[in-house]
Parts: structure tokens; sequence; C-alpha cells
């Protein structure tokens, strides 16, 4: 009766994930920024990803190399709330590519069953072993779900729950909490893609 009652609870979480990913994709455009409020932006997002990659080299000095050898990485700084068994997020990042050291900037909804209340706040930094790896997230945007979330799951690495974890072939992601401290990563559904407006 309860693994009937889980698979329900997931069916349905999936179902409103669809609508909420469909929603963002056809929901109409705001008004136009202006190029000062766009430069700003795109500061204020450059700046908390250096300061997301000092928190984590802090954390975990060894992370520095494994940046320095990927073909690329991407952070997101994410805003959530939680009331009892679901939850949702939305963020903005940046994807830097090592070889071009070109940005692209990102935005992302995210998903987030399990029993919790209040307000979240933590960063995702997504490191790409390969350059396809890289521009496949980047081009064609990416859904993370069930697939990912269960490869996640058991594939741990470094031996801590915290240390990042593999959420696809090529791809590895970390998740730091609003005070800098490594996490274990919490998986769920979401989307990233483009943001238009900033590229």
């Amino acid at each position: 009766m309860k693994k009937i009652s889980v698979r329900i609870f997931t069916g349905l979480a999936v179902a409103i994930l669809s609508v909420v990913l469909l929603s963002c994709s056809t929901m109409p455009l705001s008004q136009p920024m202006s190029q000062s409020q766009i430069e700003e932006q795109r500061a204020s997002i450059r700046g908390m990803a250096r300061e997301t990659l000092s928190q984590l080299y802090q954390e975990y000095p060894e992370a520095k190399s494994k940046v320095n050898r990927a073909a690329g990485y991407a952070i997101f700084s994410d805003f959530g709330y939680k009331y009892m068994f679901m939850g949702s997020a939305t963020g903005q990042g940046i994807a830097v590519s090592q070889a071009t050291k070109r940005d692209t900037y990102m935005k992302m909804v995210e998903l987030q069953p399990g029993y919790g209340f209040g307000i979240q706040k933590f960063k995702n930094i997504f490191l790409f072993d390969t350059q396809d790896a890289f521009d496949t997230f980047v081009n064609s945007g990416w859904e993370f779900g069930s697939t990912a979330a269960a490869a996640a799951q058991t594939s741990t690495q470094g031996g801590g729950a915290g240390l990042g974890v593999s959420v696809s072939p090529g791809v590895t992601m970390y998740q730091i909490s609003e005070t800098g401290a490594l996490v274990g990563v919490s998986v769920t559904g979401a989307k990233y893609y483009k943001d238009d407006a900033l590229n």
C-alpha cells in the first residue's frame, strides 16, 4: 500500500512538473529590459558565480582541479519554497565554456517533491567532462528527471553525499547551501534553458 501511494505521488509530481515546465516556455514575455538593466543583471550573475566557486573551493579544495579540467561548467542560484509535500524553485545562472571563455546566461525551474516547510536557498554547480555534454546542456536545454535522479542516487562521487554526484554521462553536480556548506544533492525534476533576455 505504501509503495502504491509513493508511485501515485511520484506520478502526480511528474505531471505537475510537466505543466510547470510547459507554462514556463509558453508564458508571455515581460516588458523588455533596458541595456543598462541587462548589464546589471549579467554582472550580478557573474558575481554570484565567482562567489559560488570560491565557496566550493573552500569546502572542497579538490574541486578546483576538477573545474580546471572540465570542458565547461554551469552555476545556478536557486530560490525555492516548500509547503508540506510539494515545493518549487526558480533561478538564474551562467554556463562557461573553458575553450572559448564565452558566458551563456540561463534560467531554471524545479519541482521539489518531499515533505518540508519554508524558504530554501541553494546553488547548483555542474561540471561537464566533454564539449558535447556542455554544448547539449547550453544549446538544447536540459531536463533533470527520474532517470537522472536514479543515476545520481546510486553514484555519489568521492565517497560523501556532499561531494557531488554524476547526474548524466559526463556531467557532475554539486550543491551548496546558503551558508556555503556542501550538502547532499537534492535530486528533483528540473529544466535548465537559455535566458533569451540576457544573451
